[in-house]
């Protein structure tokens, strides 16, 4: 695959261990394979979006490695790919990056557009916020942290990091389309530590 076409890497996401909740939440909305938790798994953004097809074909014909997500939206694409081996994810990753002519530093740097903990959360607005959700019960009187980013597949990364650093909910993350969004809740301690930690694997990368 030639770069002449101008592909823009977004994102180039490396996760060494899936946590439970964040495995959980992708696999209940995800159409291709099922990832199981501690598996490693990388994500991949591109601009045009149909570009996302050929680099899915280079990396599952380079290594032993299963696809979760293939999906090409209005302008972005997105390929999600894991395995219980890191260095198949690894290498078929670097199958794609030589395919591009670029490297992971190539991707466009995580940006932080909002960020908040909501204390104590309403009853009203708890219900609103499970309407829309797919991943676990925000409960009145629960503390909230939502987070907004650039590119969206950075959510998933602020979502897995938080996790591993705090016994938190994941009540909903959002990887696909113009910008990400999470949302975490739990006790006020184990929220912000959770938040904080998110905010600092987008921060590291920036």
């Amino acid at each position: 695959m030639s770069n002449a076409t101008a592909v823009e890497l977004r994102s180039c996401i490396y996760l060494d261990q899936l946590q439970p909740q964040t495995m959980c939440y992708l696999g209940s909305w995800i159409k291709g394979r099922l990832p199981r938790a501690g598996m490693a798994a990388q994500i991949i953004e591109v601009a045009p979006g149909l570009d996302i097809e050929a680099l899915t074909d280079v990396a599952l014909k380079h290594d032993r490695v299963e696809a979760g997500i293939l999906f090409v939206e209005r302008t972005f694409g997105y390929l999600e790919m894991h395995s219980l081996s890191p260095a198949a994810v690894k290498s078929a990753t670097s199958a794609v990056l030589d395919a591009l002519d670029l490297s992971g530093r190539d991707s466009i740097k995580p940006k932080i557009l909002a960020k908040k903990v909501i204390s104590r959360v309403d009853g009203q607005h708890a219900f609103l916020i499970n309407r829309n959700k797919i991943g676990s019960m925000l409960l009145p009187g629960e503390s909230l942290f939502v987070l907004e980013c650039q590119p969206a597949s950075y959510a998933i990364l602020a979502t897995n990091e938080a996790e591993k650093a705090a016994d938190i909910k994941v009540i909903d993350y959002r990887m696909i389309g113009a910008t990400g969004r999470v949302y975490l809740s739990g006790e006020e301690a184990n929220v912000r530590a959770a938040g904080e930690a998110a905010v600092a694997a987008l921060e590291a990368i920036a």
